[in-house]
């Protein structure tokens, strides 16, 4: 993994968190325990602060960054699908980011709220606890409902467990020789 130090600010990683090798964390960034962080994700601390709570996971190719002096705080439990650009934002725990969403500077995103695959959450804008949001900018369409909390529970504890035993206990660099080739 990637984890760099950034004018005397080094990253905090916690117990049971699984950072793959091309993954980059820079400077002022504290990750929670058992968080997951996949291929090519981008969590740069360099001018501002990130924080990320305790089972939250940062999907492949997500970039979370902050303003000069500001921070992004993410909550617990906080699924960040791949591809999707968090900057300068609050986002509470147990929330849904979609796949290549973008959460824009000072949006607040709330408890079990959903911001669906593609949408944008413009500058300044609160999407409320529960509210499910679409679109370009984003509006609220609906409300989540108790299944998909049951059903998003689920799956959020399956990152917790690929962070502390699947990944670190199974994954492992190998070649491939000429004859497994196609």
């Amino acid at each position: 993994m990637s984890i760099y130090e950034f004018e005397n600010r080094k990253p905090k990683i916690g117990k049971g968190t699984f950072i793959f090798n091309s993954a980059d964390i820079i400077g002022d960034v504290i990750l929670g325990e058992n968080c997951y962080v996949g291929p090519g994700a981008r969590i740069r601390g360099d001018y501002g602060s990130i924080v990320i709570g305790d089972n939250t996971a940062v999907e492949e190719n997500v970039v979370i960054h902050a303003r000069p002096n500001e921070k992004t705080k993410i909550g617990d439990y906080v699924t960040i699908g791949h591809a999707a650009i968090i900057h300068n934002a609050v986002i509470h725990d147990w929330a849904v980011i979609g796949m290549g969403a973008i959460v824009s500077d000072w949006a607040d995103i709330g408890r079990w709220a959903v911001v669906a695959e593609g949408a944008l959450v413009k500058n300044k804008q609160k999407v409320p606890d529960n509210a499910i949001v679409i679109g370009v900018p984003s509006k609220i369409i609906s409300e989540v409902s108790k299944d998909y909390k049951k059903q998003w529970t689920k799956y959020k504890k399956i990152y917790s467990d690929l962070s502390r035993n699947r990944f670190p206990l199974s994954l492992k660099e190998c070649e491939i020789s000429e004859t497994q080739q196609k």
